[in-house]
C-alpha cells in the first residue's frame, strides 16, 4: 500500500465513470481536482458528503475545480446514487480497489470489536499541475465540502 502525501505528484489512474466513460486523472490537467474516496453509495455519511459537495458546486466551479468521487461500488450503483441525489459531478467505480490501494485509503478498520478492510474516507486536493496540495484523512462527512472549498480558495 502506498501513501500519497502533500507535495507529491498525484498518481494517475483510469477508471470507469458513472456515464460509462473511462476517466483518467490526467484528463483534468489544467484544472484543480477534488478527489474524494468514500466507502459506499447511499449510506448516511457518504450521502451527506456527496450532498454537501453538490450544494457547494458553484463555489468549486468558480475555483476551476472538478470533483471526482471514488468508491468500490459498481457503475450501476453510482448511476442510481447520482440520480437519486442530483449529484452534478463524476463518480468513478473501483471494484478491484486498485486506485484505493494506490492512494493508500484501503485500510484495516474496526467496528463493534470486529476488524475488516474498508475505505477510509479521504480527500486529496490536487492542483492544475497534478501536485497534491492537501490531504484530509479520516474525514468526517458533515462540513467537509466547505472545508475543501475554503482551502481551495486559500491556495488561489
Amino acid at each position: 500500500m502506498t501513501l500519497v502525501n502533500e507535495g507529491e505528484e498525484a498518481p494517475d489512474f483510469s477508471l470507469k465513470a458513472d456515464d460509462d466513460r473511462i476517466v483518467s486523472l490526467s484528463d483534468y490537467r489544467g484544472r484543480k481536482v477534488v478527489l474524494y474516496f468514500y466507502p459506499k453509495d447511499n449510506t448516511p455519511g457518504c450521502t451527506t458528503e456527496a450532498q454537501e459537495f453538490r450544494d457547494n458546486i458553484k463555489g468549486f466551479n468558480e475555483e476551476n475545480a472538478v470533483i471526482l468521487g471514488i468508491s468500490k461500488d459498481s457503475v450501476e450503483s453510482h448511476q442510481k446514487f447520482k440520480q437519486k441525489h442530483g449529484l452534478p459531478f463524476t463518480l468513478l467505480s473501483d471494484p478491484g480497489g486498485i486506485v484505493l490501494d494506490l492512494y493508500g485509503v484501503w485500510k484495516k478498520k474496526s467496528l463493534y470489536g470486529r476488524s475488516f478492510m474498508g475505505t477510509e474516507r479521504t480527500t486529496f486536493l490536487i492542483d492544475e499541475e497534478g501536485i497534491v496540495n492537501k490531504v484530509y484523512r479520516k474525514v468526517k462527512a458533515k462540513g467537509h465540502a466547505r472545508v475543501c472549498l475554503l482551502d481551495l480558495r486559500d491556495k488561489s
